[in-house]
């Protein structure tokens, strides 16, 4: 048998590796609820524009609701046979309340339904991704708070840089999150647009009001152009980039974990919640959560590639191929959901080894830029010939296999005399981050303004 739902055109049903290709009921059921919530406005608005009596709008959304409530009860059958989420609902509709049903699609197509049920889902879905965000942003500026003042050693090229503090180093991640926040923000605001009434392509011929259905679905307008209302995947292309960049946050995060993690680096511990074992090594604990994170990025990654390359030859305006964007967004959205779940509870478990970071800090000779800075900012030399007698000492240093600060002032004199011993004050890690005080230096102080404003502004939403 022929598809009822569209198979008027056609003698015989499709071959059954046809319908195994073409079905995407699979997948696409998990669009339920943005397509009863859009059957319902739109019926509403046929009955507002005199396109359908009431009685019919009146049966129709009752209908629908009724379907509603079978599938939240987990008594609804999704068929394969009527190969999408659409079918399978409209033909449930139709077994309900007959004929009524059928006239629910006038002045509308599947394809600028499935776009309006898409925009509907990636909306909701960003909306509970900001809020991840902002959750893992508030674990992290609360630790921040906390470790204003903790040293711990910045890096560059993975080699001791400078002393920082431990909760400069997370607030670098808030930044990073808010970044990414406000991706989700944009996207939100550049697809709230309805696609709904653009029909096949062209629009229709029935006087719908495509305003009333748009600010029903809290849409802030309908798309002006039918062409690209039904034809537009932009505002998944657009999520599932600011979906990458975040997870490329997340596993740089997750990565940093791991080597704090390790008896190399001993900077943080895991408790056994977010930890594993081996089955052959006893003495083992993995911290395989953020492993997971740093692997699952790639997944999200690859969604991503795989959907612009999926929409590059595409002419106008749709075509079966577009199918193909949900399994990929929904795996996608949901492996960032479950990265952002995991490292919100990471952050807020490990606990830092404070004696262990402010002895690596110290490590070296980070405190290198500190001695150069004081020969510019008190002896008044120029900046290169400062780094050429830090480069000397910290050589002699090398050679001794001692830090900086036990050098003797004789020691130093050798290469430079006008130094005095008022230079030890600025060789020790404290001393260090405390003396950057520049805006958005590592200073304590800054920090805990720093933390003390993003917690606010958490707060207030």
């Amino acid at each position: 048998m022929s598809n009822r739902m569209w198979g008027g055109r056609f003698a015989t049903g499709p071959d059954a590796i046809m319908e195994e290709i073409n079905a995407s009921i699979d997948f696409d059921q998990r669009l339920w609820r943005q397509d009863i919530r859009g059957s319902l406005a739109h019926a509403a608005m046929l009955g507002e524009t005199g396109i359908l009596t009431q009685e019919d709008v009146a049966e129709i959304s009752a209908g629908l609701k009724q379907v509603q409530a079978d599938i939240e009860a987990g008594s609804f059958t999704f068929s394969r046979a009527l190969e999408d989420v659409h079918m399978n609902v409209e033909s449930s509709l139709k077994d309900r309340i007959g004929a009524a049903a059928g006239r629910l699609h006038t002045g509308r197509s599947r394809n600028d339904q499935v776009a309006t049920d898409m925009k509907l889902w990636v909306r909701d879905t960003l909306d509970q991704l900001d809020e991840q965000m902002a959750d893992l942003q508030l674990a992290l500026a609360e630790k921040a708070e906390i470790h204003a003042g903790s040293v711990m050693p910045g890096f560059t090229h993975l080699q001791s840089a400078q002393p920082v503090t431990f909760g400069h180093h997370l607030l670098a991640y808030v930044e990073m999150l808010g970044r990414d926040r406000g991706r989700v923000a944009d996207a939100r605001e550049r697809l709230n647009e309805s696609p709904l009434g653009a029909a096949a392509l062209a629009g229709t011929s029935f006087p719908i009001d495509r305003e009333m259905t748009a600010h029903a679905l809290g849409f802030a307008r309908p798309t002006a152009n039918s062409l690209d209302s039904v034809s537009d995947r932009d505002f998944v292309l657009e999520t599932l980039a600011a979906a990458s960049i975040c997870a490329m946050h997340l596993s740089r995060l997750a990565e940093e974990i791991v080597l704090w993690a390790t008896p190399q680096f001993g900077f943080v511990r895991l408790s056994d919640a977010f930890s594993t074992g081996s089955s052959i090594m006893p003495q083992k604990r993995n911290p395989d959560a953020a492993e997971l994170v740093r692997g699952k990025a790639g997944r999200v990654f690859g969604h991503l590639q795989a959907m612009l390359t999926m929409m590059k030859g595409l002419p106008l305006t749709y075509s079966k191929d577009m199918q193909e964007d949900k399994e990929g967004t929904f795996d996608a959205l949901q492996t960032l959901s479950l990265c952002l779940a995991a490292m919100a509870g990471m952050v807020r478990d490990m606990q830092p080894d404070l004696k262990v970071m402010k002895k690596a800090a110290g490590m070296g000779y980070a405190t290198a830029t500190d001695l150069a800075d004081w020969l510019v900012r008190v002896l008044k030399m120029p900046f290169r010939d400062a780094h050429h007698v830090t480069g000397r000492l910290v050589g002699i240093a090398s050679e001794r296999k001692i830090g900086l600060e036990k050098l003797t002032l004789a020691d130093m004199q050798a290469v430079e005399p006008q130094i005095t011993d008022a230079v030890f004050a600025v060789l020790g890690v404290e001393q260090s981050v405390k003396s950057r005080v520049s805006y958005g230096g590592t200073a304590p102080a800054n920090v805990r303004r720093q933390a003390k404003r993003w917690l606010k502004k958490l707060a207030k939403g």
